[in-house]
């Protein structure tokens, strides 16, 4: 049980911080920092290095969510 407490905690803050360094290599790459602020307005175009990043880093995170729903279901 404590396994999957800490494989939860891994997932989601290692994914959070794979999700930002695809933000950060789009922001090296094109300079363009106004569309990181404007999140909601969908003006990022990823380059396939970027996407392949960014959605790892997602999956991460929606893994560890699910996992921590599943512990606290278990127990």
């Amino acid at each position: 049980m404590y396994f999957l407490v800490l494989l939860e905690q891994i997932l989601f803050w290692g994914g959070l911080i794979v999700f930002l360094v695809s933000l950060a290599m789009y922001a090296g790459r094109t300079k363009d920092f106004k569309s990181l602020v404007m999140f909601w307005q969908p003006t990022i175009e990823f380059s396939p290095k970027e996407f392949k990043v960014n959605r790892a880093g997602m999956m991460m995170m929606i893994v560890g969510l699910v996992l921590r729903l599943a512990v606290n279901f278990i127990v």
